[in-house]
């Protein structure tokens, strides 16, 4: 991997990191490797959601906007694996 490639990887798992601590927060669970995953995960459901729905945050920033993208989907696939549960 290239000095950038290893850059975006950490910045994306960074994102991952806080929208899973969000989702964290809001539906509750928690644990570092935890929120990675959930966030990761939930960016990709949040992108893909909010696309199919033609939802645009309107957010100037566009980390912010990965964020909130990443955290909405989080929350999304965490309460999916609840209902799985139960």
């Amino acid at each position: 991997m290239g000095r950038l490639d290893v850059k975006a990887v950490l910045v994306y798992l960074l994102i991952g990191f806080v929208a899973g601590w969000l989702a964290s927060l809001i539906v509750g669970g928690g644990g570092l490797i935890r929120n990675i995953l959930i966030g990761v995960i939930g960016s990709f459901v949040g992108g893909f959601v909010f696309d199919r729905l033609g939802i645009r945050l309107g957010i100037a920033n566009p980390l912010v906007n990965q964020v909130v993208t990443a955290a909405a989907g989080a929350i999304i696939v965490v309460m999916i694996a609840r209902m799985l549960a139960y």
